[in-house]
């Protein structure tokens, strides 16, 4: 049975070659079981064809809606921009993604109602499978650690880019967190907790990144699998430690300050 307005956004950069097949995919697993389907990709300054391939897509794909963004931000911007963005299209339930595609949009349908049917604020997809290189998987379980010791209890795949939630949700999380934060999910899952939203969790195939890149663009490319982080993913790692303790973590941090969510 259609159920109703479902916006999917996504951040992308670089992501020409695996965009078009994942696009494709949503909307053939998604509208069929929603009564209008909006996706939102907004394009973080790409050195691709990203841009351009949007813009073909665009002719033919009613359902989308692409933005390229003023100057490259990185992901974390980009990811708040198309909540932002999606938000404003009204609708009654937003999915967050990201562009590498590494869900199967098969999934898709099944988390989309077992957010409604459980009634929850936010529901996370998280991922099974992973086939990332294994120092991305233990960065997500040490944050997991910190942040169950900060709130009492884990978090799993606490930084999942696989999200739903209700606009009104989402709009409290939005207000929260700046509009740069490069790490949006870990404060996203802190504040969640802290205001005791109430959150499901589905479990969901993770797959390999679509297109040329294995790795992530966000790094730079690679050709093999390095042993250990690239420079730029340690250098991330270190900022992003310094922004969760001045946001979320800090004694009077912003994202601290926002009460208990009423539903």
């Amino acid at each position: 049975m259609p159920r109703r307005h479902v916006a999917i956004v996504m951040p992308a950069y670089n992501e020409a070659d695996g965009l078009d097949g994942f696009l494709s995919e949503i909307v053939e697993h998604v509208a069929p079981v929603t009564e209008k389907l909006s996706i939102v990709v907004v394009n973080d300054r790409s050195t691709d064809e990203t841009a351009d391939l949007l813009a073909r897509l665009g002719e033919t794909m009613p359902e989308l809606t692409g933005i390229t963004s003023a100057r490259n931000q990185g992901h974390g911007p980009t990811a708040l921009a198309a909540y932002r963005a999606g938000l404003e299209l009204n609708p009654d339930v937003i999915v967050h993604v990201d562009g590498d595609g590494q869900f199967l949009a098969a999934d898709f349908p099944r988390l989309i109602a077992a957010h409604e049917q459980r009634g929850v604020d936010v529901l996370h997809g998280v991922r099974r499978g992973r086939t990332d290189p294994w120092y991305r998987k233990a960065i997500t379980a040490v944050v997991g650690s910190a942040v169950a010791l900060v709130v009492g209890s884990r978090v799993p795949d606490v930084n999942t880019p696989l999200r739903i939630y209700t606009p009104r949700a989402l709009r409290f999380l939005l207000d929260l967190v700046p509009r740069d934060a490069s790490v949006p999910h870990v404060h996203f899952s802190l504040a969640e907790k802290r205001s005791q939203m109430t959150v499901a969790y589905a479990r969901v195939k993770s797959i390999a990144r679509r297109g040329d890149s294995a790795h992530g663009t966000m790094w730079g490319p690679q050709r093999s699998t390095p042993l250990l982080p690239p420079k730029r993913l340690r250098s991330f790692i270190a900022s992003a430690a310094r922004e969760v303790w001045a946001v979320s973590l800090r004694p009077g941090a912003p994202a601290r300050r926002g009460g208990v969510f009423s539903s």
